[in-house]
């Protein structure tokens, strides 16, 4: 490698970006944003990793995840995880596109035509909630997450129509202040409510409609059961971190109690995260994205190590992946046989000016493009109007002041 760059910009929301480039010019791009900590990994880039690359053979993918994993000997964590993704895909990148082909052909070839994608609804009540589906399936999503507001909670975390600096809420909840933002949370009236919302939805929009939830991490495993099991009749599509994954014993108690599908996994950074969930089948989809699980070569590993179980893949996909780690999604999403579902929430236009992408959006499914690499080149022009901006994501506290889980 001749070169490596850390390029940080802030096209709406704050980006981390490895530009690497090799002695004949091929250039590759990696994903290394980590949403509010974004200057810890372009340090860790900068200052510990860039000097190793230098003189190293671009094509030895392996070796380099292993040395840089390996090597640091302090393993794991989302900095060290996500700096390590950034390398890989770019290499990746570089490797696709002197092979002269588009990365999934990489990875074994397209095991599908396209890639099934799920929107993001929200409302402050229900027939906002419902406007919101609608519209969500006028853009072409054929698949829907559900998130609603609670009444006696202010503000609550994905739902779009709820005060923020930085426009709608579902777009980026990271707030630019010298702060981050406080809200609020009450277990109880969460539990009395979303039972209802989903009996409203599947009122208004049948039983076909795939539905899917995120209780982000808030509840005990005993309300996850509880929530797992009210929600049953709703016939939810998955339930998404019903309670935090540090705890692997806990998943066993919610499979006790409930069918509902459960999807966890997208703070998890490495196959050891999973381990247990995966052996003991406690889970159904990887939530993990490949910009904060080690790259396409790690998760590669997760999923396939998920397969021999029948659990699938839906990997985290909001606007705090960028096009570049969006983009390695999609090869992968395409080419993986355990595919199960990809989360897209489309980027603001200022990101999309500074990230030039060929992947398409067409009746619900997402492809990547026959462009050789990942597909994604960068405007440094257009970045360049758009430097970066200290931002926070909000955190959690109870009625009684505690600091709850966000």
């Amino acid at each position: 490698m001749r070169s490596a760059e850390v390029l940080v910009a802030s096209p709406g929301r704050n980006f981390v970006t490895l530009r690497v480039m090799t002695e004949d010019g091929v250039v590759g791009l990696g994903d290394a944003t980590l949403n509010g900590r974004e200057l810890a990994v372009a340090s860790y880039l900068t200052d510990h990793v860039v000097p190793l690359l230098l003189g190293r053979d671009a094509h030895r993918i392996e070796d380099t995840w292993q040395f840089l994993y390996r090597g640091a000997y302090w393993r794991r964590g989302p900095v060290t995880m996500a700096a390590i993704a950034a390398v890989d895909v770019a290499l990746w990148d570089i490797k696709a596109k002197v092979a002269g082909l588009p990365l999934y052909q990489l990875l074994g070839g397209a095991s599908r035509t396209g890639v099934m994608a799920y929107g993001h609804a929200s409302g402050r009540d229900v027939p906002e909630l419902l406007d919101s589906i609608r519209a969500q399936q006028a853009e072409g999503f054929r698949s829907i997450r559900v998130q609603t507001s609670v009444p006696g909670i202010d503000k609550v975390y994905g739902v779009a129509a709820q005060p923020s600096t930085s426009g709608r809420y579902d777009y980026e909840p990271a707030q630019r202040a010298p702060l981050p933002a406080e809200e609020d949370w009450d277990t109880s009236a969460y539990l009395r409510h979303v039972p209802g919302v989903f009996e409203a939805v599947r009122n208004e929009f049948g039983p076909a409609l795939p539905l899917l939830h995120d209780a982000h991490h808030r509840l005990t495993p005993i309300q996850a059961a509880r929530l797992g099991r009210a929600l049953e009749p709703y016939d939810l599509f998955w339930l998404e971190d019903c309670t935090p994954g540090e705890n692997q014993d806990a998943l066993r108690l919610v499979r006790q109690h409930t069918t509902t599908p459960l999807a966890i996994g997208e703070v998890f950074t490495t196959v050891w995260d999973y381990q247990t969930l995966v052996r003991e089948q406690l889970f159904d989809y990887v939530r993990s994205s490949v910009t904060h699980a080690g790259g396409v070569t790690a998760l590669r590993r997760i999923v396939d190590y998920a397969a021999q179980y029948q659990i699938k893949s839906g990997f985290h996909g909001p606007t705090d992946i960028s096009p570049v780690g969006m983009a390695a999604a999609l090869h992968l999403d395409l080419a993986v046989h355990n595919f199960g579902i990809q989360e897209y929430m489309q980027h603001s236009a200022a990101t999309d000016e500074v990230f030039r992408q060929t992947f398409t959006w067409a009746d619900g499914h997402l492809h990547p493009g026959e462009e050789p690499g990942i597909g994604v080149t960068y405007d440094d022009d257009a970045a360049a109007h758009h430097p970066y901006q200290a931002a926070y994501l909000p955190f959690n506290r109870l009625k009684d002041g505690t600091v709850h889980d966000w």
